[in-house]
C-alpha cells in the first residue's frame, strides 16, 4: 500500500508542476494591478433538455442501490465522496476546454465501470452540461445490467447492424444523463475501435451537443489495446486502482503506457482506510 501512495506521489507532484505552468500562464494576462485582462463571459445557465427523440427506460432505485448505484440526491457519505471527484473532474475539464475522458483501471475487477457510473450520475446533477456515459468495453460490455434488467440495443447494433445513433441512446430517468449502451461483445475488439464506422460513431457523439461531457467506460489498460488504440479520440483519462490489488508496478506500467496523454486523476477504490471527508467503502 506504502509503495502505491509514493507512486501515487509522483504522478501527483508532476501534474502539480502542469498545473503551476498554466496558472503562470494565466498569471501574465492580468493587469498591473492584477485585474483579469482577459474577455469575460456570462455566468452559465441551467441545462435543460428534451428527450422527445431518445428513448426514456427509467432506472430502479432500489435496483440501483441493491448494485451500488448512488442518486446523488442522497444525503450519505458515499454520494458525498462523489461529489468531490466531480468538483474535481469538472475544474479540470473546463479549464482544459476537453470534453471526452475514459474510465479505466489496470486490470479487472478494480470497479471503474461502478465508479463510471455513479460519477456519470453524479456530473449530471450539475446543471451547467448534459452527460453521455458511454460502454466501450466491447469485450465485457456490462454497463447496461447496473441499470436494465432486460437488454438493449447498444453499439454492436450500431458497427454491425447498421442502426442509427438516435435508435441507441437511452434516457435513464436521470435528468442531464444519457446512456449508450454495449450489447453485444466482441473478440476484436481494438480493430472495431478504428474501425471507419467506430469513428463515423465518435465524431458524431462529439458534435452533437456542444456542452456536453463524454464519459467512456472502457476495458482494462494492461489487459487488452482497446484504450491504447482510442487514445487519440480522448482529451484525457482517470484511472480507478484496488486497494491492496493493484500493485506498484501495475500503476507505473499504466502511466507509461498512457505516455504524455492528460490523467485527469486516480481514484483510490475499496480503501481499507477510513477517509476523514467521506469514508467511502
Amino acid at each position: 500500500m506504502e509503495r502505491i501512495k509514493a507512486a501515487l506521489e509522483r504522478a501527483r507532484a508532476e501534474q502539480q508542476s502542469a498545473a503551476g505552468a498554466i496558472a503562470s500562464g494565466a498569471e501574465a494576462k492580468r493587469g498591473g494591478d492584477g485585474r483579469d485582462m482577459r474577455q469575460t463571459t456570462a455566468p452559465p445557465t441551467e441545462v435543460k433538455v428534451s428527450y422527445r427523440k431518445t428513448a426514456t427506460v427509467p432506472v430502479d432505485a432500489t435496483r440501483l442501490r441493491d448494485n451500488r448505484i448512488i442518486l446523488t440526491q442522497q444525503q450519505d457519505v458515499i454520494a458525498d465522496a462523489y461529489k468531490v471527484l466531480r468538483t474535481h473532474v469538472l475544474q479540470r475539464m473546463r479549464t482544459n476546454g476537453w470534453k471526452t475522458f475514459a474510465v479505466t483501471s489496470p486490470m479487472d475487477g478494480n470497479g471503474k465501470t461502478l465508479t463510471a457510473v455513479n460519477l456519470a450520475i453524479s456530473l449530471a446533477q450539475d446543471v451547467n452540461q448534459t452527460i453521455l456515459l458511454v460502454d466501450l468495453d466491447l469485450r465485457r460490455p456490462t454497463l447496461g445490467r447496473y441499470l436494465w434488467d432486460s437488454p438493449t440495443r447498444g453499439i454492436s447494433d450500431y458497427l454491425t447492424e447498421g442502426v442509427e445513433l438516435g435508435d441507441i441512446l437511452i434516457h435513464p430517468g436521470v435528468e442531464r444523463l444519457t446512456i449508450l449502451p454495449g450489447n453485444q461483445s466482441f473478440t476484436q475488439s481494438s480493430e472495431m475501435l478504428s474501425s471507419p464506422r467506430m469513428i463515423q460513431l465518435v465524431q458524431e457523439l462529439k458534435t452533437r451537443y456542444e456542452n456536453r461531457l463524454i464519459l467512456f467506460d472502457m476495458p482494462p489498460l494492461l489487459t487488452t489495446d482497446d484504450v491504447l488504440a482510442f487514445l487519440p479520440h480522448l482529451d484525457a483519462v482517470m484511472l480507478v486502482i484496488e486497494d491492496s490489488k493493484t500493485t506498484t508496478d501495475q500503476l507505473e506500467q499504466a502511466y507509461r503506457l498512457l505516455g504524455d496523454k492528460h490523467i485527469i486523476g486516480t481514484v483510490l477504490n475499496k480503501s481499507a482506510e477510513a477517509s476523514s471527508a467521506a469514508g467511502y467503502y
